[in-house]
């Protein structure tokens, strides 16, 4: 479960749309396909030998099975959307990979309750459908490939639920160590990190099991088992460590300000000369920046300093100090008591990657590089 946004556009790129189910946008990413590749030469020759005579058959036989795995997964995301929209959450939407699925939402506000809860909606899915057919087998008691279907779909779905409420991110199961943090400290982001370590713990914990261990007691490693373990291990490591990167990033967020992370900088009218901009940078700490303000007292551009370098200096007087700046992006203004996430979002509406920044009253106080603010989210 990912609460990354998502748009139309991006989802036709990334796979193939199966279009709304329940409500709810669907895509087919093309990794799926790997892994369905994967499930029908891995598991041909095992039909094979549980059903013989059959043939090439067996290759059809795992590939329906795949296509059921494929539908458990849909089912499972489905159960986290249906229950995030019944709660709200805006932007629900679907995308099948390589290594399952994953639901994406937009911005939202949660609760530890709700995101628990949304969570472990998957996994309650995957269980009612190993139910489902575990009665369905004991009802029945189908023989030949339909049993043979209904056997793996019912151990497959039972194995999925299990290994999806472990308790370590990015696995469902991870949102209860997220959400009990979470309530304990009132932060997510803490509630995050101690359950993205979590999931670093049982991804090592998997490299023990398919590895390790069999080396240690055998000697040697089932190579599918070694390979799907390391992959499951590896996918679950990054899953955990992308969710630390990102919780780490907005416990910054609220210590971000634009008058913090910018540079000094004092305006000049748009009009000016060159010797105009010497003049005043005599008049203010080296290292200021200048900023041509145009009418209304709009910050149109920056001077920049190597352009200013190469005009000699008898010049100055009539060089339009325009003709050596920058110009900014339009409306690339922000105010110096814009901080947190607020700023973020806002400089994220903005082109350009440079803003000048102003005081209540409008007056250039510093210039804002988008470069700075990364650093500052990022930490690096």
């Amino acid at each position: 479960m990912s609460g990354r946004p998502d748009t139309e556009e991006s989802s036709a790129r990334s796979g193939i749309p199966l279009g709304r189910i329940a409500g709810v946008p669907v895509t087919l990413a093309w990794s799926w396909f790997v892994i369905a590749a994967f499930v029908v030469f891995a598991f041909g020759p095992d039909v094979g030998r549980a059903l013989p005579g059959i043939g090439a058959g067996a290759y059809a036989v795992a590939l329906v099975y795949a296509v059921l795995l494929l539908l458990s997964v849909l089912v499972h995301e489905l159960a986290h959307a249906r229950l995030a929209k019944a709660y709200g959450w805006p932007g629900a939407r679907i995308v099948l990979t390589l290594w399952g699925g994953h639901t994406q939402f937009g911005s939202f506000n949660a609760t530890p309750g709700r995101s628990l809860a949304v969570a472990l909606a998957g996994p309650a899915a995957n269980f009612i459908i190993a139910g489902l057919g575990l009665l369905a087998q004991t009802l029945l008691s189908p023989g030949g490939v339909v049993g043979l279907l209904l056997s793996i779909l019912v151990l497959a779905n039972f194995l999925v639920a299990v290994f999806n409420v472990l308790p370590g991110l990015p696995l469902d199961g991870g949102r209860l160590v997220e959400s009990l943090v979470w309530r304990i400290t009132g932060s997510q982001e803490r509630g995050t990190i101690a359950a993205g370590w979590a999931g670093r713990i049982i991804a090592v914990g998997l490299v023990l099991a398919f590895v390790g261990w069999p080396l240690y007691r055998f000697g040697t490693v089932d190579f599918t088992l070694g390979i799907v373990g390391l992959l499951v291990a590896g996918f679950i490591f990054m899953g955990a460590s992308a969710s630390m990167r990102d919780a780490r990033m907005r416990l910054r967020l609220p210590s971000l300000s634009a008058a913090a992370l910018s540079s000094p900088a004092v305006g000049l009218r748009a009009d000016a000369t060159l010797a105009d901009v010497v003049e005043r940078g005599r008049n203010v700490v080296e290292g200021t920046e200048v900023v041509l303000v145009g009418a209304g007292g709009r910050p149109e551009a920056v001077i920049d300093p190597p352009s200013l370098a190469s005009v000699p200096r008898d010049l100055y007087g009539t060089t339009p100090a325009a003709s050596v700046a920058r110009a900014l992006a339009a409306g690339a203004v922000v105010r110096e008591d814009a901080a947190g996430q607020p700023l973020v979002q806002y400089l994220a509406s903005l082109k350009g990657s440079e803003y000048a920044v102003v005081d209540m009253a409008g007056a250039v106080t510093g210039l804002l590089r988008q470069e700075t603010v990364v650093r500052a989210i990022t930490g690096r």
